[in-house]
């Protein structure tokens, strides 16, 4: 009887494991950039040093979740002087504050053009705001391509203070999650 108990344990944790829907972020095949007005201007720039967890499976939703950081030492604008300017303390204070980080608190969908709803609490510094935005899980093979963007109120971050940099800019995301 012990026997066959252990047995049917040992098979439940082999089909548990089989299924985990689990990944970890790429930082390679992945692009975190972000797009802001300056002087009237587009300005783009990017982060590397993805890192994390993501728990997914589209037929159970519910038990779904993101917790994913950047590095924001990382940043990078093509131009080091402004790079180096947004590291200070004034703007992403990476000394003090090295990762932004995401963590969910749902996902829900897909609507009928298949897109996902991402909600969550993003941390810049040393401040907490809750967001959320639509994106796209595309399979590939074992692993996910996640497409998204969202725009933020650097302001609401304590992210900078110049009045020749618009307060809204966007973020997009393409994360490639590979199966644990």
């Amino acid at each position: 009887m012990t026997k066959n108990f252990f047995l049917i344990l040992f098979l439940q944790l082999i089909v548990a494991a089989g299924f985990s829907q689990e990944y970890k972020p790429a930082d390679a095949g992945s692009s975190v950039g972000f797009e802001i007005k300056n002087l009237g201007f587009n300005t783009k720039g990017s982060f590397t040093g993805l890192d994390g967890k993501i728990v997914f499976d589209p037929q159970d939703l519910s038990k779904a979740s993101f917790d994913v950081s950047i590095d924001a030492t990382s940043v990078n604008t093509d131009n080091s002087m402004r790079d180096g300017h947004l590291k200070k303390d004034s703007y992403f204070d990476v000394e003090k504050y090295p990762r932004i980080k995401f963590v969910s608190t749902s996902v829900s969908g897909p609507d009928k053009s298949g897109h996902y709803t991402l909600s969550g609490k993003l941390t810049i510094k040393s401040t907490t705001k809750d967001i959320y935005f639509p994106f796209i899980a595309t399979k590939m093979g074992d692993d996910y391509i996640f497409k998204g963007d969202f725009k933020i109120n650097r302001k609401d971050f304590g992210v900078g203070g110049s009045s020749t940099v618009s307060s809204e800019l966007t973020i997009q995301l393409t994360v490639l999650a590979k199966k644990q």
